[in-house]
C-alpha cells in the first residue's frame, strides 16, 4: 500500500536558484520541477482514491477465486472423466493414470471404470471405490490397491505383478487367468471370488479371508508365502496347483 504524506510547497524557482551554485543549476531545475509536480499530485485525492480502488479490486479478485474454487473442481473432474471415457477400450495409458488418481484423490467414487487393456503401470489407488469396474486385461504391474473397494470387478486376464491388495475388498471379483505374481494381498477378502488359473507365485496371503473363494482350479500357489493355516491344503484339494514356472 501507498502511505501518502502531505508535501510542503516547494520554494519557488527565483528564490531556489540563489541558494545554489551557478554550475548546478540545470540540475536543480530539474529537480524543482519534479517537486513542484510531486506536490501537486500529492494534493489530487482522486489519486487516493484510486489507490483504494487498486486495494479493493484485490479483494474482489481473492473473493471470486475462492467463491469459484468449486467449480474449478467440478471443470477439473469433468475433465479427468473425459480423458478416462475417451480413451476406453483402447490400449496405452492416454493419462488415464493421473486422471484416476486425481478423481481418487479428491475422493470421487470410481465406481464401474472400464480401463480394460489399459497400461496402468503403477497407478496409485489406495482406498479407492472401484466397485463393478473393469480392469480385465490392463497392464496393472507395481499398482497400488490398498484397502480398496474391488467387489465385483472384471479382474480377468489382467497384470497385477508386485501389486499391493493389502486389505482390499475383492468379494466375488473375477479374477481367473490373472497375474498376481508376488502381490500382497495380505488381509484381503477374497469370499466369492474366482481365481480359476491364476497365477498366485510368491504372493503374500498373509491373513487373507479365503474360506469363502467360489473356484481356483489351476491357481498355481507355487512358493505363496505366509498362508494362513489350512489354506494350501485346502486349495491343493480343490483344484490349485503348485508348479515351478519360472517366467
Amino acid at each position: 500500500m501507498i502511505i501518502r504524506e502531505a508535501r510542503e510547497r516547494p520554494l519557488p524557482w527565483s528564490e531556489r536558484k540563489r541558494t545554489v551554485p551557478a554550475w548546478t543549476l540545470p540540475f536543480f531545475a530539474v529537480e524543482s520541477v519534479w517537486e513542484w509536480l510531486a506536490f501537486a499530485l500529492s494534493r489530487w485525492s482522486f489519486l487516493e482514491v484510486l489507490e483504494y480502488m487498486g486495494s479493493l479490486s484485490i479483494l474482489v479478485a481473492v473473493f471470486f477465486y475462492f467463491h469459484d474454487a468449486d467449480n474449478r473442481v467440478k471443470q477439473r473432474h469433468y475433465q479427468a472423466w473425459q480423458v478416462i471415457n475417451t480413451a476406453q477400450g483402447k490400449g496405452g495409458s492416454g493419462g488415464r493414470i493421473e486422471a484416476l488418481q486425481e478423481l481418487n484423490n479428491d475422493g470421487v467414487p470410481l465406481v464401474g471404470v472400464d480401463v480394460s487393456g489399459a497400461f496402468l503401470q503403477g497407478v496409485h489407488l489406495g482406498k479407492a471405490r472401484l466397485l463393478r469396474s473393469d480392469f480385465s486385461a490392463a497392464d496393472v504391474r507395481n499398482s497400488d490397491f490398498k484397502s480398496a473397494d474391488l467387489q465385483d470387478s472384471n479382474l480377468r486376464s489382467a497384470n497385477f505383478r508386485q501389486a499391493d491388495f493389502r486389505l482390499a475388498s475383492l468379494l466375488r471379483a473375477q479374477i481367473d487367468d490373472a497375474d498376481l505374481r508376488g502381490a500382497d494381498l495380505s488381509g484381503a477378502d477374497l469370499s466369492g471370488t474366482v481365481l480359476d488359473n491364476t497365477d498366485l507365485c510368491y504372493s503374500r496371503l498373509a491373513g487373507v479371508s479365503w474360506k469363502n473363494i467360489s473356484s481356483l482350479k489351476g491357481t498355481n500357489l507355487f512358493g505363496a508365502r505366509e498362508a494362513p493355516p489350512g489354506f494350501i491344503e485346502w486349495a491343493l484339494k480343490n483344484g490349485a496347483v503348485q508348479i515351478n514356472r519360472e517366467p
